[in-house]
């Protein structure tokens, strides 16, 4: 007389299990969608530690002007060494510049005597001009990157022949400025108040399907000013070869500071 009771219990304890179980599952959340911010930043270090082609176009108008400016040459931002050849807008010799040590080496910028190298040091380059990094070093780039705010998922696009993410975010005064000249930077501060807000300063980065950074742009548009620097990033993780100057041969030249970079 006792089976059907012990049976009746049993199918009930194995329901209100099942019941459990399913509230349980249903309960369960997928886990949240990463931060765009977050992918964004470990890209740019993963970036940080590999190598790279670098190809950046530069465009400044104001006043009815235009100008151009490109950088092209391969980086290794792991071994903080590179090299890169800058075409400037107004029509002058190409510039080099070769990246090691804590040094820039730079020859054929109106200033510095044909054939002669001219060195500075890294870190103490400042910026000159609007969204220009100082001394066009792409590290610059990559740092104010990893400071944006405010960034979305805009979906995915193709970028040279790859499939990338795309994120957009803003930045502020604080990373626009970053390094800036005193003489810049004031035009800058002065700009922000009459604003009464930072300035609109939009920036974009594409991340490949390993995480990897494949371009970036920053831009801006004050209305009568506006500038955008577009760098590309191909051939990834390939070796850079970078022939240095003999520090010997190079002498100290402050005019690198502003006449070969921004």
């Amino acid at each position: 007389m006792r089976r059907p009771f012990v049976l009746a219990a049993a199918v009930a304890l194995l329901c209100a299990g099942c019941a459990t179980a399913g509230a349980e599952g249903r309960s369960a959340s997928a886990p949240p969608a990463p931060d765009p911010g977050s992918l964004v930043r470990k890209a740019v270090a993963e970036t940080r530690e590999g190598t790279a082609r670098i190809d950046e176009t530069i465009e400044l108008a104001a006043a009815g002007n235009e100008y151009r400016i490109g950088v092209a040459g391969g980086f290794d931002f792991g071994a903080d060494r590179g090299h890169l050849t800058v075409d400037p807008p107004w029509g002058t010799a190409r510039t080099d510049e070769v990246f090691a040590d804590g040094k820039v080496y730079a020859r054929g910028s109106e200033g510095i005597a044909a054939g002669t190298w001219a060195t500075v040091s890294r870190q103490e380059a400042e910026v000159h001009y609007l969204l220009r990094a100082p001394l066009n070093d792409p590290e610059h780039v990559l740092r104010q990157l990893s400071a944006l705010r405010q960034v979305s998922d805009e979906g995915q696009e193709t970028v040279h022949g790859v499939r990338a993410t795309h994120y957009r975010g803003t930045v502020d005064h604080r990373t626009l400025t970053l390094r800036m000249a005193a003489d810049v930077r004031k035009q800058m501060d002065d700009a922000r108040q009459r604003l009464g807000t930072d300035l609109p300063v939009f920036a974009d980065a594409w991340v490949d399907g390993r995480g990897h950074l494949v371009r970036t742009r920053l831009a801006v548009n004050l209305g009568g000013v506006e500038a955008t620097a577009t760098m590309n990033l191909t051939d990834l993780g390939k070796p850079v070869r970078v022939t240095v100057p003999d520090p010997a041969d190079a002498a100290p030249g402050e005019l690198v500071k502003s006449l070969v970079a921004g």
